[in-house]
């Protein structure tokens, strides 16, 4: 016959062939998994911290010197009923404004006009990753 196991021994393995792991596996995953949270709980905060501080361009680089109409689109300087621009706004402003604040040196008119161009922002247009990164939940 064979002899019994160590009692160690006899709890790790079961009649139905799955293995259960031992306290010591137990604790070193659970040391790996805290250690994980360590190193990835300063990454969040750090991108949290990054989104508020990016900055949107209103308009971008390329149309400087345009208005803003109403609808949020860019015109040329000088068009009736269209906003002045050139403006840089932090993550942080446009974050407040679009929970019903108002973007700083703006009317109510103006902060409009630019909450729809920033609302509008594409691909590829300066600003829109920032723009972009506010809307993603937390």
């Amino acid at each position: 016959m064979s002899e019994p196991l160590p009692p160690q021994k006899e709890a790790e393995s079961q009649d139905d062939g799955l293995a259960v792991p031992s306290r010591r596996q137990l604790l070193m995953g659970g040391a790996v998994a805290a250690s994980a949270i360590i190193s990835i709980r300063p990454a969040l905060a750090n991108t949290a911290a990054s989104v508020l501080n990016c900055t949107i361009p209103v308009p971008d680089q390329g149309r400087a010197g345009n208005y803003i109409a109403p609808n949020g689109q860019v015109v040329p300087a000088g068009t009736q009923g269209a906003f002045p621009a050139g403006k840089n706004f932090s993550g942080e402003q446009v974050r407040q404004a679009l929970r019903g604040g108002r973007l700083p040196g703006a009317s109510y008119e103006q902060n409009q006009a630019y909450l729809n161009y920033i609302r509008r922002l594409q691909s590829g247009t300066s600003g829109f990753t920032c723009y972009a990164s506010l809307q993603m939940p937390r």
